[in-house]
């Protein structure tokens, strides 16, 4: 099986760059670079399986194939669609913030 690549919208990206900044902040610098190593591990896991993130939000939104993975040790959500030729990474979230909300702000990109 062909894996396809994960991309990140900038969108998620500022989440992840928002994340790490908090961690560096609040915990120090190898808590900030252990949850970028697991933020790629659930890429990674993304990219070998797809269709293994829980559907619950794309059930909320009404939004079919939409997708989320935990990132494992941190209270985050990795939200993304398998598309035909890459997996589209849409936000990076707090998993105690309002995902639904989160998700329905205008994408920038």
């Amino acid at each position: 099986m062909t894996q396809k690549p994960v991309v990140l919208r900038e969108r998620a990206r500022q989440d992840i760059d928002e994340a790490v900044e908090h961690y560096v902040a609040e915990a120090g610098a190898a808590v900030a670079l252990a949850f970028i190593d697991a933020v790629e591990g659930a890429c990674r896991r993304i990219r070998e399986h797809p269709a293994s993130g829980s559907p619950r939000y794309a059930r909320e939104l009404d939004f079919p194939g939409l997708r989320a993975w935990v990132v494992q040790g941190f209270p985050y959500l990795v939200c993304y669609v398998e598309q035909e030729t890459d997996i589209d990474v849409w936000r990076v979230l707090h998993a105690a913030r309002d995902i639904p909300a989160w998700l329905r702000e205008p994408l920038q990109d």
